[in-house]
């Protein structure tokens, strides 16, 4: 091992000393309930719910991916800037309406609310099982992403395989004993290293590579004129249309993600979130760096064989190994943040709605698990919710070993999946008729046009995103079954028993 891996190495393994001790120690003086250890008891400020979501939206994919897409296609990767700022529109008017609609009922997860909307465990169960299949992928995305940053950052001294399985050790060890508290408290640490990396890196690399973002602009406009205008170069269709409609399409589904939703339901006070979604928009602007890598990345290393290491490899190529092994420990942590909050939310979403006895759709039940906190009912849930977000981190690290490509195929997917949960378990808390029914079949028709088109090589189709038209054939179905039947006749509530659809969301 050269000197500069042994640097490198070494920063690496105190950084996630450190990691594993903040986890692990913020959970010092904290309840032991599954709300605690889900949502942190619904208690998180404005700070910590910034840097939680902030996290879970710059990802190992925003050190790799940004700059390797800005390298391979060009203007087609701003998609990832445009839909998470509308999409934090869009959390200005939902986080408040889930976060009082979870609080009142004592919910956890989109399973609980479904289930809770329609009165009816068997939803619950099938929005669970259909959140989960797409939310692994993630984790094997982020574990594998772990691998090749840390492997660039010591200069391949560090392998692939092993800096997986220390990256699923670590982000398991905190998230298993601290929940979602430690998440947030870890994104502390990552938050800080992540935008000292990339404003760094925003004077560093165009003064170093070229004579400025002066410079920088007319070679592009010069030389890569291509990558300024969609479709961009060679990107297969991500023309302006299939822009647009990913835009729309992702910027709803982020709002009800699974792992988004664990942060709205973590705040103290509907305005928490209100602000929350005033600032994460501006924390977006720390992903125009990578950007900006990946383009200059064109013009230094022209003949890079792996376009999502152009990041790295400029980083390696020019600055001493202790500031690589920053950048890198920023790389790393942008894995680990996320990865844990999507296990966190795999195992409340199952643990509790498949192996927990559902939310307690009774009010009675409800009452009774919700008045003893920490019982041994609701230890008994959160033990089988940390069994699951163990099991589902051994899945996905098992893919990152032997199967790398599998899942991550499925992970192209993932958000197009998950916006057929949209109207179950957003639409539903409004749309006072939709009955369990409708929402099930219409799920089940924009899944099935999903992966048909994805099967098939169409999506995009004609350049509209494939989830777009499954969202469409989602909503025509529901709407269909729902005003296709007489509607029920509505009998007044019981005082022990409210009905939901008497409740605003």
């Amino acid at each position: 091992m050269s000197g500069s891996a042994a640097v490198a190495t070494t920063i690496f393994g105190l950084a996630m000393v450190a990691t594993l001790a903040i986890g692990v120690l913020s959970a010092r003086g904290r309840d032991k309930g599954m709300a605690e250890w889900s949502v942190s008891s619904r208690g998180l400020g404005v700070l910590f719910i910034w840097l939680l979501m902030a996290g879970e939206a710059y990802t190992s994919f925003s050190f790799l991916g940004t700059a390797g897409w800005s390298y391979s296609y060009g203007v087609p990767i701003l998609y990832l800037v445009a839909y998470l700022t509308v999409g934090y529109a869009v959390a200005y008017v939902v986080g408040p309406a889930l976060w009082t609609y979870a609080g009142r009922h004592g919910l956890l997860s989109i399973a609980d609310m479904a289930e809770h909307r329609f009165r009816s465990r068997p939803v619950g169960i099938l929005v669970a099982v259909v959140a989960t299949v797409f939310l692994v992928p993630y984790v094997q995305v982020q574990i594998q992403g772990m691998g090749v940053v840390v492997n660039a950052m010591t200069y391949d001294s560090v392998d692939l395989n092993v800096a997986a399985v220390v990256s699923f050790v670590v982000a398991e060890a905190f998230v298993l004993v601290s929940g979602l508290r430690g998440s947030a408290w870890v994104s502390v640490l990552k938050d800080v290293l992540v935008i000292a990396a990339v404003a760094f890196l925003a004077v560093w690399v165009p003064l170093h590579y070229m004579d400025g973002y002066g410079d920088f602009m007319e070679r592009m406009v010069r030389h890569r004129p291509e990558w300024l205008t969609f479709p961009g170069h060679d990107s297969g269709g991500l023309n302006g249309t299939w822009f647009v409609t990913t835009l729309l399409l992702n910027a709803v589904t982020i709002s009800i993600f699974p792992t988004t939703v664990a942060g709205y339901l973590s705040a103290k006070s509907p305005n928490a979130l209100r602000r929350n979604a005033l600032l994460l928009p501006w924390y977006q602007l720390l992903l125009f760096i990578p950007m900006m890598v990946g383009a200059v990345a064109l013009f230094a290393l022209p003949a890079l064989g792996n376009p999502d290491l152009a990041l790295f490899r400029l980083v390696t190529d020019s600055l001493p190994a202790p500031v690589v092994a920053v950048i890198g420990v920023a790389g790393a942590l942008s894995a680990i943040v996320p990865m844990s909050v999507f296990m966190l939310a795999i195992g409340t979403l199952c643990g509790r709605t498949l192996l927990g006895g559902g939310n307690g759709s009774d009010p009675r039940s409800r009452a009774r698990r919700d008045s003893a906190p920490g019982g041994a009912d609701d230890v008994r849930v959160k033990r089988r919710s940390q069994l699951v977000c163990l099991l589902a981190g051994v899945v996905a690290l098992l893919g990152a070993l032997f199967h790398p490509d599998t899942l991550v195929q499925l992970s192209v997917l993932s958000y197009e999946g998950l916006a057929q949960l949209v109207p179950l378990a957003l639409l539903s808390l409004f749309w006072r008729r939709l009955t369990a029914g409708a929402g099930v079949a219409g799920m089940l028709t924009g899944l099935a046009v999903v992966v048909g088109l994805w099967w098939t090589d169409n999506d995009p189709w004609h350049g509209v995103n494939g989830g777009v038209l499954g969202l469409a054939a989602n909503l025509l179905v529901a709407a269909a079954v729902t005003y296709g039947r007489p509607s029920a006749p509505v009998t007044a509530p019981s005082r022990q028993s409210p009905s939901p659809k008497q409740e605003p969301a």
